[in-house]
């Protein structure tokens, strides 16, 4: 008997943990898929905030259409002053005055100043009363250049 309980009191109990190395391992592939997620996931955001701010101009477009003018422009209501529709904004709406080759309006979306869409390239949208869109700089000065229109309004 004696000789079974010193055997049992020498024995040791080993206890199962990762090392430190296994550890590192571990971290380093998280790092890694972490790399090539989160791009990507930001550019996915991306791509929904354009969706918004392209629905929200053709939507406020079908207002414009159909509201009364009485010899000005017509302002948008709250709800179609901003994409998304609800919540906090990420693009500001606002209808410009006619001009010779708007067909009597235009409206523009664009990105709050500190908002997540700041520094998009595809900057400032707007879509004028005869359906042509177009990407604007932040200034507003010109086009955006370098930048597939198509890509910004359909967010592929």
């Amino acid at each position: 008997m004696k000789h079974r309980n010193a055997k049992h009191h020498n024995a040791k109990h080993h206890i199962r943990a990762f090392t430190l190395l296994e550890l590192v391992i571990a971290l380093a592939i998280i790092a890694v898929l972490a790399g090539f997620a989160l791009p990507s996931f930001h550019a996915q955001i991306a791509r929904g905030h354009r969706t918004d701010a392209a629905s929200a101009l053709y939507r406020a477009a079908q207002f414009v259409e159909s509201a009364p003018r009485n010899g000005g422009m017509a302002t948008l209501p709250a709800g179609f002053d901003q994409a998304p529709q609800s919540g906090a904004p990420v693009y500001r709406l606002q209808v410009l005055a006619a001009d010779d080759a708007n067909g009597g309006y235009t409206l523009e979306a664009t990105p709050i100043d500190t908002g997540p869409m700041r520094d998009d390239p595809c900057g400032t949208f707007a879509l004028d009363a005869t359906g042509l869109r177009a990407n604007r700089t932040a200034s507003g000065k010109g086009n955006v250049s370098g930048v597939d229109i198509a890509l910004c309004w359909n967010a592929r």
